[in-house]
């Protein structure tokens, strides 16, 4: 199926038109830190969009739980910060879904990648034109494939032409793998194996492992590491960390949900995630990939030049992504409803959980967390219309008060 989630997601590729894409390793788990629930107020603009939007995903479409926070640095002090939730966290418990658990953010990841090897642009230590066997000779070889003509541009851009690893037949059935070690050099010969991708853009998760691979090379520290130090540490993403092989998600946290072939709903929450790596395997909450998102296009991340690089898109496969959609490096950007475009990245792993953020025109972010993954097209749109109401619910509170 198209990757409506920006970590392809395995196991679920049939053939549905107009979907989403959006998915790092261990510097060992971070302290659990308790978040305060984010409370829903009633004078923040008109949100009953937003709240039938969610309601359509935990009912019409049988999404176990799902949360929306939205972010508005520019607010009034009251509505700087909403958010609304609907659904069960943990079907067992019965405990409902709360906007400040944790979950997997899958392809969102790249983004945070994305922006370290932009950082290393600017500090000169790299060039988005450097091919890839500059840093690492012989790596890419073999049938279609030249390490030599493949570029740090074209690895952040999904423009390289490599085949996606999740792509292989045995991510048919992911859970048969889901306890499972993968090292980075594994999952690019595996991806290797494959035939070369049609068209000249193919989302593929290999392209950002290979980042990871140079980050090392350059730095001579895990692209983990440097994620950490750089980036969530600087920033306070206390509820962000890289799991390892932690099986588990540590701290307060949402489950996870999948069909199994039997149509039973399975808890996936517990997958080691290196299999992901840079481009799938951080742990967030909504209010850390807000808080990230709000520094990345405020400037605090990157120079000028660099976050215009990330803006500067090509087009995408519709059946990967969605009609309109495009991507620069590490970012999609999408038309809203109300004008303008959204910024930003979704995410899906395979034990269930679906993440997105997104920034509009004038600041405003949302990060949406759901715990199953839409099965259907039309539970994909819906997931689709929940983040444009989710922002453009500003616009039309704005149009009325004047």
């Amino acid at each position: 199926m198209p990757t409506f989630l920006l970590m392809s997601e395995p196991g679920r590729r049939t053939r549905l038109a107009a979907l989403v894409a959006a998915l790092v390793l261990a510097t060992g788990p971070v302290a659990a830190a308790q978040a305060p629930a984010v409370r829903s107020t009633a004078d923040c603009g008109p949100r009953d969009g937003v709240r039938r939007a969610l309601h359509v995903l935990t009912g019409r479409d049988g999404i176990a739980g799902g949360a929306v926070l939205v972010a508005d640095p520019g607010g009034a002090a009251p509505c700087r910060r909403w958010a609304e939730t609907a659904g069960t966290a943990d079907l067992r418990t019965g405990r409902p879904t709360n906007a400040a658990d944790r979950l997997r953010v899958g392809s969102v990841t790249k983004v945070f990648t994305a922006t370290l090897v932009l950082q290393l642009v600017a500090e000169r230590r790299l060039s988005l034109g450097d091919p890839v066997d500059r840093y690492l000779p012989g790596l890419l070889h073999g049938p279609g494939h030249d390490g030599r003509r493949i570029t740090v541009r074209q690895l952040l851009q999904h423009t390289s032409g490599l085949p996606d690893y999740l792509d292989a037949p045995e991510w048919e059935h992911p859970e048969r793998l889901r306890y499972r070690h993968f090292e980075p050099r594994e999952l690019v010969t595996r991806a290797l194996e494959l035939p070369r991708p049609h068209g000249t853009w193919h989302y593929a998760t290999t392209n950002y492992v290979v980042l990871g691979m140079i980050v090392r090379a350059v730095t001579g520290n895990s692209p983990e590491l440097e994620i950490t130090r750089r980036i969530i540490t600087p920033l306070g993403l206390r509820d962000t960390y890289w799991p390892g092989d932690d099986t588990r998600v540590q701290g307060p946290h949402s489950h996870s949900y999948f069909a199994a072939d039997d149509g039973r709903r399975v808890d996936g929450t517990a997958w080691n995630m290196t299999f992901g790596g840079v481009g799938g395997a951080l742990v967030a909450t909504p209010a850390d990939l807000t808080r990230f998102a709000t520094a990345l296009f405020d400037g605090r991340l990157l120079p000028a030049a660099q976050l215009a690089q990330m803006r500067r898109t090509v087009a995408a496969d519709p059946d990967r992504l969605w009609p309109g959609a495009r991507y620069g490096l590490g970012l999609i950007s999408s038309p809203l409803s109300c004008g303008g475009t959204w910024w930003g990245h979704s995410g899906t792993v395979p034990g269930g959980h679906r993440a997105l953020i997104a920034v509009d025109p004038g600041g405003r972010s949302v990060a949406v967390a759901l715990n199953q993954v839409p099965a259907s097209l039309q539970a994909e749109l819906d997931f689709l219309d929940l983040v444009d109401k989710s922002l453009c619910a500003h616009s039309t509170s704005e149009r009325t008060s004047a």
